[in-house]
């Protein structure tokens, strides 16, 4: 299996005599191309955000990543420049047939994010 930018994944289970393991490598021959992809859009994403923020000298930290979120810690001030930054860059991380769609929220603390 494979990924749009060729990363691999080997299932040597696929040709199990076991029906469960089978099964599951069938599975994850399914999900892989996608959860892969997706998982190296985001990856892409961060490496562009990350560069912009190091290039504008922004106080701003890339904190975490939790599945396809990006979780920042900015000052106030810098709020508008950083929506403006993410909206720029993970959109762009990779070109596809479809619009990669990018939402912003933040809070005073994390407990407060819906």
């Amino acid at each position: 299996m494979e990924t749009a930018l060729g990363r691999r994944r080997y299932l040597p289970e696929i040709n199990s005599p076991n029906f469960n393991t089978r099964g599951g490598a069938e599975r994850m021959a399914i999900n892989m191309p996608i959860q892969g992809t997706a998982a190296d859009i985001m990856k892409l994403a961060m490496v562009r955000v990350q560069r912009r923020l190091d290039a504008e000298e922004m106080q701003t930290k890339m904190l975490l990543q939790v599945h396809d979120e990006l979780v920042f810690e900015t000052p106030r001030e810098e709020l508008d420049a950083l929506r403006d930054l993410v909206f720029d860059e993970m959109p762009a991380a990779m070109t596809l047939d479809v619009t990669l769609k990018v939402d912003a929220k933040w809070a005073d603390n994390w407990g407060d994010m819906e």
